[in-house]
């Protein structure tokens, strides 16, 4: 029963959309909902006067995208 304990969180933790792959998809001038179709619902934004950055995953490993008019201008990661 462990055995399958361990294969399920194997699983599940290779099933994050916060990896090295999708983040070389990301482009400069995606909309948000390109983005979001991308890596899912972000887990934390915020922003004002048409800017915004979000972040996906946690502080150990994530990526955060930093908008301006909707636009993607820039992004970075951290322990991809």
């Amino acid at each position: 029963m462990r055995g399958l304990l361990w294969v399920a969180l194997l699983l599940l933790a290779g099933c994050s959309k916060v990896n090295q792959a999708n983040y070389d998809k990301l482009e400069l001038g995606m909309s948000r909902a390109e983005v979001e179709a991308l890596l899912g619902r972000a887990d934390s934004c915020s922003g004002s006067l048409g800017t915004q950055t979000c972040i996906w995953g946690s502080d150990d490993t994530q990526i955060k995208v930093g908008f301006a008019a909707d636009q993607a201008m820039l992004f970075s990661h951290k322990g991809l």
